[in-house]
């Protein structure tokens, strides 16, 4: 059918032009929140240039209106330059229409073909129906639309009950069937199979997580969660199939799996396997936690989860060849069900595209080239990397010379003292992290490496030229608000005007001021960019604005489970963008200073992605009640209880 699109919202249209331009385009479009647009409702940059989207709903107002709006915009269009720019628009447009707009727009635009009118739209929806699907508000009036949308979801949600599910069939009997009464004994079977005892659902993470992973490794396995029906409808089965085929049993221990009453019923059928095939390991435990002894296998030396799932992954293969447990390994299959039942607990998704945020910063500036300065006589190393490590701009030792983004004159000055070097390869960036450098004999990782590590050392100098507090954490250095430039329980105010929001980057919760923070990463894939990783320090709140530091690397991961456990996505996001605007208050770029003359330029605000789906998980937490969730503001819990 086609659509005249006065059904959708402003905003509702960008998206929709977004989806069916990329699409069509076959490139990903970065789309942007409701606000001034600046002639520009999507892009996509690239080094080549960057490919700029317009949307314009304009079908109410007619042509006319569209021409004189254009018309008015486009001095921004030629201040964007872009390499490719198209014009989307609600309105319908003949050949000689689009001849105007073309005028209108100026030489932005490289060809009519790149305005898209009411018609070309429909056109495309025709092409790209799953993007029609996903757009509700262009349908939710149409009958045959919502007569094929309803009649593919009752299609998936029909599913025929058959007797027994196949993966448990295959393990019983010959003869055995629902409401018969079969002796497993006879006829006999290899015993292949390794019986997961389990309860339900609190084991079904890890038994998802185990059960492929003895399957990769050419054993058989079988867990209730593979017949996906839910209750105990198959129980008798199952402990049929149990003593009929099982090699061995792998028994989750913890306290609440051993108080199931079913997990007791198939330990006891279990143990008179055990007796009848004189197997005193037939059980195998698998401790998760702590477990009171079961009667029986209370001698068993269990496998090891608590210390970690990969480590008792090991362990318990390493069991299992010992006892020689059949398997086959050459033909290896991983039975899909384990993936079916994984996903009917996942988050459902709903065909409505999403927008999402992100904690990337994209470089938008960098230096054309790295220098190479070679030293013309002999140096001392150890006094070349000290000189090095106090120059105010990243730089990196390289055998004897010195790599730099820094000039002639500025390497004189700052290593004279150690010797005399002279400019020797000007290299291009980025051929220099793509490739490395056969003159100077740097493989390609290495080159990446260097340049990720004096692109970090420029953030720490941004970071301590306005004071944040510095910590060293294990895997790398974080920057944190201070009591100076924010006071414990200040709100940062952030985000665009007329959708102000505020975020407190510390505060005091259970006798402690925390401090948010971030790690910058730099990262050349699949763009360049720096990622954030959000910390949070702690300190003793003594009265004083900074409180008394916290030495012990232990208390501080206890204060981070226990404080920060309460914080939403949205709360950790807003501080992010709190700390960005305590950073750059009044730009939206950050310059990290490379050398006098040349740096790097981040955009001060996150790259947003779209997501063509989104959860039907319901999104109840109101943006300014970010700091109401006791967690962020202290409970009445003691010392004592928080060092437990």
């Amino acid at each position: 059918m086609n659509y005249d699109f006065s059904s959708l919202s402003p905003t509702d249209f960008e998206r929709l032009a977004s989806d069916l331009v990329g699409r069509e385009i076959g490139l990903r479009l970065e789309t942007f929140p409701a606000g001034p647009d600046d002639a520009m409702d999507g892009r996509y940059v690239s080094a080549d240039g960057t490919i700029v989207l317009q949307a314009k709903h304009y079908a109410r107002s007619g042509f006319s209106k569209l021409k004189s709006k254009m018309s008015a915009e486009r001095a921004s269009i030629e201040l964007l330059d872009p390499k490719r720019y198209i014009l989307v628009t609600s309105v319908a447009l003949t050949p000689g229409n689009k001849s105007a707009l073309a005028l209108a727009i100026g030489p932005a635009l490289k060809t009519p073909g790149d305005i898209l009118g009411a018609d070309d739209l429909n056109a495309l929806l025709r092409t790209y129906q799953d993007i029609e699907v996903a757009h509700q508000g262009l349908w939710a009036h149409s009958t045959g639309v919502l007569e094929s949308v309803i009649t593919g979801a009752v299609a998936k949600a029909i599913t025929q009950v058959g007797s027994v599910p196949p993966a448990l069939a295959r393990l019983l009997p010959p003869a055995a069937s629902v409401g018969e009464e079969t002796q497993p004994a006879s006829p006999k079977a290899e015993r292949d199979v390794i019986f997961l005892i389990k309860s339900s659902p609190v084991d079904d993470e890890f038994t998802l997580w185990l059960a492929p992973k003895l399957e990769a490794e050419g054993y058989r396995v079988f867990a209730d969660i593979l017949t996906l029906q839910p209750g105990d409808r198959w129980r008798r089965e199952i402990n049929l199939a149990l003593q009929y085929r099982a090699a061995k049993v792998l028994l989750i221990s913890r306290e609440i799996t051993l108080a199931d009453p079913h997990v007791q019923e198939d330990i006891d059928i279990a143990l008179e396997m055990a007796r009848e095939l004189k197997d005193g390991r037939f059980i195998i435990p698998l401790r998760l936690g702590p477990a009171r002894k079961v009667k029986g296998i209370g001698d068993a030396v269990a496998v090891d989860f608590v210390r970690g799932w990969g480590d008792g992954l090991t362990s318990l293969l390493a069991a299992l060849q010992r006892q020689k447990v059949p398997r086959k390994l050459d033909d290896a299959i991983i039975d899909p069900n384990w993936e079916t039942f994984r996903r009917r607990g996942a988050v459902p998704l709903v065909r409505e595209p999403e927008r999402l945020r992100s904690n990337w910063l994209r470089i938008v500036e960098a230096p054309d080239v790295i220098r190479f300065f070679e030293s013309s006589g002999a140096t001392d190393q150890r006094f070349l990397e000290k000189a090095i490590a106090g120059f105010a701009y990243p730089s990196a030792p390289l055998g004897s010379g010195i790599l730099s983004f820094a000039d002639q004159a500025e390497i004189d000055a700052a290593f004279q003292s150690v010797g005399r070097f002279r400019l020797k390869h000007e290299i291009p960036l980025l051929e220099f992290i793509e490739k490395g450098s056969s003159k100077l004999e740097v493989e390609r990782q290495v080159a990446s490496n260097l340049i990720v590590t004096m692109f970090k050392r420029a953030w720490y100098s941004f970071c301590r030229a306005r004071g944040l507090v510095e910590y060293e954490y294990s895997n790398g250095t974080g920057f944190h608000a201070s009591a100076a430039l924010a006071a414990t329980g200040q709100r940062i105010p952030w985000g665009r005007q007329g959708e102000r929001r505020s975020s407190a980057l510390r505060n005091s919760a259970k006798k402690h001021i925390w401090e948010y923070g971030v790690t910058a990463l730099p990262s050349f894939w699949p763009f360049w960019h720096f990622k954030l990783k959000s910390r949070v320090l702690f300190s003793v709140d003594n009265g004083t604005p900074a409180g008394v530091a916290i030495d012990d690397k232990k208390k501080l991961h206890r204060l981070r489970r226990s404080i920060c456990s309460g914080w939403r996505n949205k709360q950790w996001y807003g501080r992010m963008l709190a700390f960005l605007e305590l950073l750059s208050p009044d730009s939206a770029y950050i310059r990290l200073e490379l050398s006098a003359a040349q740096s790097i330029l981040l955009e001060a605000s996150p790259i947003l992605f779209s997501s063509p789906v989104s959860t039907a998980l319901p999104d109840v937490l109101d943006p300014d009640d970010e700091e109401t969730d006791l967690s962020t503001l202290g409970r009445p819990e003691s010392e004592e209880e928080l060092e437990g």
